[in-house]
Formats: structure tokens, C-alpha cells, sequence
């Protein structure tokens, strides 16, 4: 036989026969004295068994593995290893589709999805009440990077902190008093008076299960993005916000005194 009658009797292409005597996986014939390959049925034989290893899912250096044993004794021990993986993908996938059809049966998505059903509720309980409002727009992002990026404590932490804000009315008139205060400091400068007030409100605004024992670190490479992100005059009203709530100082936003 030719190569492509080779491959169309075993149902490849002549490029998949070349690219199996590259890899060392199926040998090459000798050549006819007219210089064509003459391939016989041994070369189908082992063709098709190629076909059916990579059929099952099988990858060519586990192929090569299977076909150096010529008694097929590993042949169980690959299948098995694959039947082991499919069923980690097959669980994943399962895992995967819940979260889907979960995301899908809260209705619309927020702007920031996709995320958790409980981020979604939340979203979708708070957005109205804050509507028009930029810095409750990075709030909300900010919620989603950090769902993203925390540990499952500190995400179970974060969402019981956020469903008590968004159950609560008086942290919910607290929030808007905070983005209004911020979105006032847009185009401000960071000396502007109203840094000051502004750390003040947040300070106080700030859960005390969120405080570190030792305080912010501002060099810290999230708070670093963060403060990047921010207009001058609310980074600096954040920054003084967290360390006025971490010391517990009811004089300026500096952290002194009266």
C-alpha cells in the first residue's frame, strides 16, 4: 500500500501517518525502487491501534508507552491512570455547570460578574440605593476582586460583613454618606479640607473584623493598586481613614490628638 492508501483505509489523514513516523510511533517501510514507501498490513494494524489509543484521550508519549510493550501489559495501567483523569474533568465539569445554572437562575448579572450568587444578591439588593454614584461603582468592583482573590475564610468573612451592610439601614445611609464624601474629592487635591472629614467618616465606617492587629501596610502591593487607582484626594483620604481606624484616634486625620 501507498501512505494514502494506508490512511484512507485506516480513516487518518497522510500529514497524521508523517507526523506518527516523526514522532518514532509508527515505522517507516522500506522504499520501492521506484522510491515509493510500500506499506503493509502490520503498519494498519499498528496505524489503527494508534488511532484508538488517541481516540480514548491518550497523549502520543502515552501512546509510545503503550506500543514499546509488546505483551500490553501497560496498557492497564495507562487506561486506568485515564479513566482516573476523566473522571477529575468529568467532576470538575459537573462542578462547573452548577455554578453556571447558579449564576444563571439569579437573573440578570451584575456589570462585575460573573460572580458568586451571593455577591450577585448583594449586588443586586445595594446597586439602586447607590445608583449615579462613581466610587460605588469601584466599590463593587473592588468586592469582586477580592471574592476572587481571598481565601475561602476571608471570603466567608467578607460576604457576612457585606450582607449585614446591605441588611442594615443605618450602614446603608454610612455607605452613602462615605461614597458621596469620596466622589465630591474626584478632581480635589490631597491637601483639600475635606480629606480630613472624609477619613474621619470612613474611619468610622470601617468594621472592626477587618482591622489588622498591627495596622494597614500601605506599602502593601493591593493597597499600593488601590490608591494608584483612586483620584490623589480620596487615596489620601483612605489611606489616613485606615490608619485613624486601626489607632483609634478621635482627633484629626492625621491621628493626633485634639
Amino acid at each position: 500500500m501507498r501512505i494514502g492508501e494506508l490512511a484512507a483505509a485506516v480513516g487518518v489523514t497522510t500529514r497524521t501517518v508523517r507526523h506518527y513516523h516523526h514522532q518514532g510511533l509508527l515505522p517507516e517501510p522500506d522504499r520501492l525502487s521506484n522510491g515509493y514507501r510500500d506499506y503493509t498490513l502490520r503498519h494498519a494494524v499498528v496505524l489503527a491501534r494508534i488511532r484508538r489509543l488517541t481516540e480514548l484521550g491518550l497523549g502520543l508519549a502515552e501512546v509510545r508507552d503503550v506500543l514499546a510493550d509488546d505483551a500490553g501489559k501497560d496498557l492497564v495501567e495507562v487506561l486506568t491512570e485515564l479513566d482516573a483523569d476523566l473522571a477529575r474533568q468529568e467532576a470538575g465539569i459537573r462542578e462547573r455547570r452548577q455554578r453556571l445554572r447558579a449564576l444563571l437562575e439569579t437573573g440578570e448579572l451584575p456589570a462585575e460578574g460573573p460572580v458568586s450568587p451571593e455577591l450577585a444578591a448583594l449586588f443586586a439588593a445595594t446597586a439602586p440605593r447607590f445608583a449615579g454614584s462613581p466610587m460605588a461603582a469601584k466599590d463593587r468592583e473592588v468586592f469582586a476582586l477580592l471574592e476572587t482573590v481571598a481565601d475561602p475564610a476571608a471570603r466567608e468573612r467578607l460576604m457576612s460583613l457585606a450582607g449585614a451592610m446591605a441588611g442594615s439601614p443605618q450602614a446603608t445611609a454610612r455607605a452613602h454618606e462615605v461614597y458621596a464624601l469620596l466622589d465630591a474629592l474626584a478632581d480635589a487635591r490631597p491637601d483639600d479640607p475635606r480629606v480630613a472629614e472624609a477619613a474621619r467618616v470612613i474611619a468610622a465606617a470601617v468594621p472592626a473584623d477587618v482591622l489588622p492587629e498591627h495596622g494597614f501596610d500601605h506599602g502593601d502591593s493591593f493597597l499600593r493598586a488601590l490608591y494608584a487607582d483612586l483620584a490623589p484626594a480620596q487615596a489620601a483620604a483612605i489611606r489616613r481613614a485606615l490608619d485613624l481606624a486601626t489607632t483609634g484616634a478621635t482627633g484629626d486625620a492625621t491621628g493626633e490628638g485634639p
